[in-house]
């Protein structure tokens, strides 16, 4: 009786616990060479990803390095504040989202399109001598990339221009011109990243059961109609899952493609919250303020990705988690 009124009130007596603790201990003993091999990235997760969040609370303070981190002055939201309120905002804000707008509309689908091509090769050695030459990009340096940009559409001997100088009689600007610097970087991402980015849906691909075409055909579907309701709702909860992970860093252009291509003529729609964040942080040595700006994308990153998901769930999908 006094066991039974125990465990309905949520108390363990102690030879079960111990039995638990038992079993436990057991498990560990069993699966050791597994936890092990654990470790390694328990400890990259636990250094390079917990332990930096600390930094966070630069955002909080005014940092002053002579005097360092612990004894630097509580600000609170002040810097928060101060970011809101300066004019540079609300255009950092919308360089920011339409950029993000642009790659969700024409780069995020184009590695779906290009893996339902690249599905519909039989012949395997041709889809391996493809798949080969499309991943090539994606190890190529940005700063390549940005130098064959450079190569290609300069004014002073620039191969495009040269050619359109040929047609036309004049030659354009692209790398001086606003109106031109988004298409650039959204050509630039595409020609890198596509290839590389078939790979996820191409394993997914993989998984489709075969007799579900052959079924197909036997009902007179086509190619297009196989496409359309066998293989594209096979992946679809992958897409689900990458589109959720992609408004995570719905904030995030990429440093490094963005401050190569920018220049003091097209600052106005270049200058996006990362390279913001390096003018201020790096060059000018305003580190409070940075950290703010960084958290602010961090907060709102969360937020997104915690919509989406509620959201992906609500329309019947599984989720992220």
């Amino acid at each position: 009786m006094k066991q039974g009124a125990a465990l309905e009130a949520g108390i363990r007596p102690p030879a079960m616990r111990d039995s638990r603790r038992s079993q436990v201990l057991r498990r560990l003993k069993r699966d050791k060479w597994l936890y092990i091999l654990l470790t390694p990235g328990l400890l990259y997760f636990l250094i390079f990803k917990y332990v930096p969040m600390w930094g966070v609370l630069l955002a909080f303070k005014d940092f002053q390095p002579f005097v360092g981190f612990w004894k630097s002055e509580w600000v609170g939201l002040e810097h928060f504040r101060t970011f809101f309120q300066n004019p540079d905002f609300f255009m950092l804000l919308r360089n920011t989202l339409v950029l993000s707008l642009y790659n969700l509309v024409f780069f995020f689908p184009a590695p779906i399109i290009l893996a339902l091509l690249l599905n519909e090769i039989r012949l395997s050695f041709y889809k391996r001598t493809i798949q080969t030459m499309i991943y090539v990009p994606h190890f190529i340096s940005m700063v390549i990339v940005a130098s064959i940009t450079y190569v290609f559409l300069t004014t002073e001997g620039g191969a495009i221009n040269e050619l359109l100088f040929q047609i036309t009689g004049r030659k354009t600007d692209f790398l001086a011109n606003p109106d031109w610097f988004r298409p650039l970087i959204i050509l630039q991402t595409i020609w890198k990243e596509c290839g590389w980015g078939t790979i996820i849906f191409l394993a997914a691909l993989a998984g489709v059961d075969v007799e579900q075409y052959e079924a197909a055909v036997v009902d007179g579907a086509s190619r297009w109609r196989q496409i359309w309701h066998i293989t594209l709702p096979a992946i679809r909860s992958t897409i689900v899952i990458l589109l959720i992970l992609r408004m995570g860093t719905i904030l995030d252009n990429g440093f490094e493609q963005i401050y190569l291509m920018m220049n003091a003529l097209n600052r106005e729609v270049a200058e996006v919250f990362d390279t913001y964040v390096y003018q201020l942080g790096i060059t000018q040595g305003a580190f409070s303020y940075s950290t703010a700006v960084g958290l602010f994308k961090s907060v709102i990153g969360v937020i997104l990705v915690l919509g989406t998901n509620w959201l992906a769930k609500k329309t019947g999908e599984s989720g992220l988690y």
